[in-house]
């Protein structure tokens, strides 16, 4: 079954991204496009600021239709600052463990306060997967 691995064999090396002043139209067209539940949000030097969910973007949408208001807004009023991200060492079991405990379907990878990863389920599964064919 799955060993003990760094999480760096199994991240995504290149994740999604937007900027904080992006328009949340902006972040939901990546999103759609690449087919994924959200995305990081960094700042010009790729220092990790928080995450945009599908459901983020959802609450923009419907505050600004509530509002009566004709722009939905930036990104960094809407995205999660709480950001629960891990090192490219981390060990994968431990990192599965933790996103199973806190009900997380991604996780950034930051190394020196930069983004440099995503692991999400679908890395967890497909590391799952690679094990229990060997």
């Amino acid at each position: 079954m799955l060993q003990s691995v760094e999480l760096k064999d199994y991240m995504l090396k290149n994740p999604v991204k937007v900027k904080a002043d992006a328009d949340v139209f902006d972040a939901i067209k990546s999103i759609l496009e690449y087919k994924i539940s959200g995305v990081c949000v960094v700042d010009d030097e790729n220092h990790l600021l928080g995450v945009l969910s599908e459901m983020d973007c959802l609450k923009a949408i419907l505050t600004a239709m509530y509002n009566e208001e004709t722009s939905v807004g930036s990104v960094k009023n809407f995205m999660t600052t709480d950001v629960f991200s891990v090192s490219p060492h981390a060990d994968i079991v431990d990192v599965a463990q933790d996103m199973l405990k806190r009900g997380y379907r991604r996780c950034p990878v930051v190394q020196d306060g930069k983004l440099v990863g995503q692991i999400t389920c679908r890395q967890l599964l497909r590391a799952v997967e690679e094990f229990s064919r060997s």
